[in-house]
Parts: structure tokens; sequence; C-alpha cells
């Protein structure tokens, strides 16, 4: 693996949903995600997460070293114990094995950082299993992200839909078609903002410049590969990165996000369309030692 990112970095994504349900929230019938104070429309962190974590594993699926930790089918004590028996560790004997080698935590922490890309990437809490002492530690991830809102309200519409499938048999005789519900959002632009730790990168996982460049691509990309009829169209349709010129940054996160501004244009009364806004950064408002990239 190369060396550890030396830059720290904070950046926007800009994606947006037409005619589908960008993320369900389960508490209230699976219907999108929404600030009842404000009528803005949410992403979790977590959600945008998976969409990276499934496009490194479709890109990336026969590289040893990146593979991905939280995925499903795949137990976490089943990665886990790969740690444990890469360093002939039996899980049983973790805590004897701890005091003949006082690194052995580094160690189990290390080859899970160079294995599971989003362990490099976001971090992971690899103590799950208890009982007999399988633990691989707590890692906290250089990249960081945060919810995305929604840049107007939006208001979910309920769509009720109907199938000729019945689902038990004793209902066949008695109707020919049954009903059902889906929610949507007609158009809507998000906004999620994200940072980058060099700082932790170095004293931590590893990542590396690679991974930054995955990351990027991952993220410009993670809606093009895991497409859902319940999401309808989804894309990603600009990526903001700020650049420090050095390790610890230049100036405060919030200050650089400030610089990009997202607006309806004054003439659009319902956006229905990424060309119903106008997004802008005030690059001559960046601090000496900030670079800022758009990709699209």
């Amino acid at each position: 693996m190369t060396e550890p990112i030396k830059n720290r970095y904070e950046f926007v994504i800009l994606f947006d949903v037409e005619n589908g349900n960008p993320n369900g929230d389960p508490d209230a019938g699976n219907m999108p995600r929404i600030d009842p104070e404000t009528g803005h429309g949410l992403v979790t962190d977590v959600c945008l997460k998976r969409k990276i974590r499934n496009y490194v594993e479709t890109v990336k699926e026969n590289d040893e070293h990146y593979r991905i930790y939280i995925k499903d089918g795949v137990p976490l004590n089943r990665s886990d114990a790969e740690a444990l028996a890469h360093w002939e560790v039996d899980e049983k004997a973790v805590k004897d094995a701890k005091k003949k080698d006082e690194h052995l935590d580094e160690k189990i922490r290390d080859f899970m950082c160079g294995h599971f890309f989003d362990i490099r990437t976001f971090g992971a809490v690899m103590t799950t299993f208890v009982k007999n002492s399988l633990n691989c530690g707590q890692v906290r991830g250089p990249v960081q992200l945060g919810f995305a809102r929604s840049i107007d309200p939006i208001v979910p519409q309920e769509v009720t839909i109907t199938r000729i499938a019945i689902t038990r048999e004793e209902d066949a005789e008695a109707k020919n078609t049954e009903m059902g519900r889906k929610y949507i959002v007609p158009y809507a632009l998000y906004r999620c903002e994200g940072y980058v730790s060099a700082n932790l990168a170095r004293k931590v996982t590893g990542f590396s410049e690679e991974d930054l460049a995955l990351l990027w691509e991952a993220i410009l990309n993670m809606f093009e590969n895991d497409r859902s009829a319940a999401r309808g169209k989804m894309a990603v349709r600009e990526l903001i990165v700020f650049r420090h010129d050095s390790e610890l940054g230049r100036t405060p996160a919030y200050k650089l996000f400030d610089t990009v501004s997202v607006r309806r244009k004054a003439d659009v009364l319902t956006p229905r369309a990424y060309s119903d806004y106008e997004v802008a950064v005030d690059t001559d408002s960046l601090p000496e030692g900030v670079v800022c990239s758009r990709m699209a």
C-alpha cells in the first residue's frame, strides 16, 4: 500500500432524485426522511456510505486490499477472525496473547485496515464477540460524512399501485388484484458535506492517495450501479473538493462550506430539474493554501 495522505480535505456532494425515495424512514412507513420542523428532505450518512461501499466492492472485487467489512451476508465475526488467524492467535486466548505481545492490538488493527477499504476509510467498531474475547478494536476513520439535506422543502407523494399477483392462496378466488403504496419525491436536490483527516490517516488507518482517488470515483458514481425502482432517478451532479496544503488545514471547515452557494433560480417556483438551480463557489474568499476543485 502507498503512503497515507498528507493533506486535509473538505468536500460538498450535490445529488438529486426524481420520482423516487432516496432514503426511506422505517419509523414512518418508509416514507422519505424529512425534517419535521422545516420540511427539508434528509438522507443519512449511513445510506450514502452504503452506496460508496457497493461501488468499491463492484470495481475492486478481486483486490484483497479493497474488501468491504460491512456487507450483506457476511457476519462481522468472520472477518474479525481473519486478523487473529493471520497472527496465529487462538480466539479463546486473545488476552494471554496480548500479554505476551504488547503490540498485538496494533497488529490486528493494521491487518483490518490494510485489507478492508471501508475500515481504512470510515473506521469501524470491531468489538463484536465479547464472550470469547474476539476484539479487533475500534477505528475512527479519516473520512466522515454528514446527513444530506435538500436545498428546498420537499412534499413526498403517496402513490397507490396495483398488482395482479395475489399474496395468499385463499384470496385468489375472491380478487384479481391487490393494492399497494409507494412514496416518491417528485424532485429534490440534496447537499451533503464531508471531511477527510490526513492526521487520522497517518496515525490510524493508512488511508492513501490511491484510496482517496477511489473515494472520489465512488462518490461520483455511487448511484450508477446501485439502481432501484424505489429510488427512482438519482445522480451525483457535482463534487466540490477543498484541498489544504497541510495535514491540519488552513481554516475551519465551515468557512469553506460557506463559500458554496446553491440557490433556486429567481424565476423558478417549483424546481423539477438540476437546471432550476444555480451553484457557485466564491473562490476569492478561499484562504491561502486552500485550492478548490469541481468534479462532475
